[in-house]
């Protein structure tokens, strides 16, 4: 089932909501007149706070807009490709092609969309002000409310913890002092693990003082920031390994290409069990590059359609699929793997097509750098060696200078 339903396109960049919008949107619209606009405004009838609670459901999701799209506006001014914007509950996700160049890129990408929110909290509580002596009360509490909810977004959001605008602030900070973007990374996300275990800390203290519901909520949410804080340092551990690799120490050579034209139960019958690859580039009956299809792709197709249904027809198209060289730092190529490929990326010197990287080649180098060993060359094709014995599983006129 789809989590998100796509709006369309805003400036070329295409935005989507979550459902736990539609969720949200829903609650304000049920629980609104009676928790907050009948103690506010009593003389106002249940049709007013019907149509108030409307309006604020309708606005929340404009405030979540205006908080998301600075991200992806001020990213594609500073040379970065935007994919696309997913809004949700207390936010969104924006896409990147690429991660930010230097840490005052990150930062103005970051801080863009918490100091919106906090723009619009100060335009919706003036706005307030400015209507309390009309008396029109039940206005005035519907911006009011539009005023806290854009300072709980913006406020959230700048706590540093991933995946929230804070821990990019942060790390993007650590990064200009310290000159390691590695490093910042690993310092905002062990930061994020000290707040925490602070929480925690705070929830345990509660529940031995007070009210034990007062205090299971805030255990629950440190235990939540930890968790997301070890996840963080994970993947900033994993950079660190991935930092000195580039593009060809773990692809595939000479990766297995298939005909376009070729019917998927062909290929099946005579290629499939004959090849040790899960995915396959595809090329034309001149021999050009047309697209790339994995064994996830055809086993999607129905079994009686499969005669009738070429690898073409269901393969990933060329534009869609992330390309690297073999030269490419690793890491400046593992943002782009994502999408229709199934994670994978095709190598080309110039336009020759030399390898293919799968998720399990970067697993597979990096378990044994851990170990050690010095990798080079993707994990089908390739042997891994010691830095004092000759080459072994690839021919000298494949190897790259």
């Amino acid at each position: 089932m789809a989590t998100t339903v796509w709006l369309g396109r805003f400036e070329g960049i295409r935005v989507g909501l979550h459902w736990s919008v539609f969720a949200m949107a829903g609650v304000l619209v049920v629980a609104l007149p009676f928790t907050q606009w009948a103690p506010l405004a009593p003389v106002q009838g249940v049709f007013a706070y019907i149509v108030a609670s409307l309006i604020t459901a309708a606005l929340f999701v404009v405030s979540l807009c205006a908080h998301e799209l600075p991200h992806a506006l001020v990213a594609r001014r500073s040379g970065l490709e935007v994919r696309e914007v997913t809004l949700w509950l207390l936010g969104g996700v924006t896409r990147l092609r690429g991660e930010p160049r230097s840490p005052g890129v990150e930062f103005r990408v970051a801080f863009a969309g918490p100091l919106m929110s906090l723009l619009l909290a100060a335009i919706f509580g003036f706005a307030t002000w400015m209507t309390s002596p009309m008396g029109d009360s039940l206005s005035g509490a519907v911006l009011g409310y539009l005023a806290v909810l854009n300072l709980v977004l913006g406020v959230f959001n700048l706590i540093p913890v991933a995946p929230l605008d804070g821990c990019r602030v942060l790390r993007s900070i650590l990064w200009a002092a310290w000159h390691d973007r590695h490093r910042a990374t690993l310092g905002s996300a062990r930061a994020a693990r000290v707040l925490g275990f602070a929480v925690c800390a705070l929830g345990v203290v509660t529940l031995l003082r007070g009210p034990i519901g007062l205090g299971v909520w805030p255990l629950l949410v440190g235990l939540f920031i930890v968790n997301l804080a070890l996840a963080e340092e994970r993947d900033a551990e994993l950079g660190t390994s991935l930092a000195a690799m580039r593009v060809r120490d773990v692809m595939t050579m000479r990766p297995a290409t298939a005909p376009a034209a070729t019917t998927v139960a062909a290929f099946l019958r005579d290629n499939a069990m004959l090849r040790q690859h899960s995915a396959y580039p595809l090329v034309d009956p001149v021999g050009r590059f047309a697209g790339l299809v994995t064994l996830t792709r055809m086993r999607a197709v129905p079994p009686e359609q499969r005669p009738n249904t070429l690898l073409g027809e269901i393969a990933c198209p060329p534009t869609e699929i992330p390309r690297a060289t073999p030269d490419e730092p690793l890491l400046a190529l593992l943002p782009r793997m994502s999408g229709c490929a199934d994670g994978r990326a095709l190598v080309f010197d110039a336009d020759r097509l030399v390898g293919i990287v799968s998720p399990s080649d970067i697993s597979r180098a990096v378990t044994l750098r851990g170990l050690g060993v010095d990798w080079h060359g993707g994990a089908d094709v390739a042997v891994a060696r010691s830095p004092s014995s000759p080459p072994l599983g690839r021919p000298a006129a494949q190897r790259w200078p």
